[in-house]
């Protein structure tokens, strides 16, 4: 009985724990979002890569048909090196390197982007 109750309370620790993390987070967030309004569309962005990833992956797993296998990886390869782009210049724009300026971080950003779907497209075929 003593186990019982010690793992109870230790779940609750536990639960109580990560309710008060995700509060701050969520509070840190939206500080962090009123002071550069920007940050809300790359947000909004990288969610839809990630909704659009997982849509073709559910689709190639659930239909076992992957005839064009290129397009496939071609499609996903696109969302995930998007999203990391778009994470390199969230990370940016919040302040977090000093030394780089906001239009030199966007500028590389359109560079890389234009490079990552060259080679995307050109691997279709």
């Amino acid at each position: 009985m003593a186990k019982t109750l010690k793992a109870s309370t230790t779940s609750s620790a536990v639960i109580t724990d990560f309710q008060e993390a995700f509060k701050t987070s969520k509070k840190a967030y939206f500080a962090q979002i009123e002071k550069n309004p920007k940050l809300k569309l790359i947000d909004i962005f990288c969610f839809f890569l990630v909704l659009l990833g997982l849509i073709q992956f559910a689709f190639i797993v659930l239909i076992r048909d992957n005839f064009p296998f290129n397009a496939f990886l071609s499609g996903f390869i696109i969302c995930v090196g998007q999203f990391v782009l778009l994470m390199s210049l969230r990370l940016q724009l919040c302040d977090s390197f000093p030394g780089i300026s906001k239009n030199r971080a966007f500028g590389e950003f359109i560079v890389a982007s234009l490079i990552l779907h060259f080679v995307c497209l050109h691997f279709i075929n």
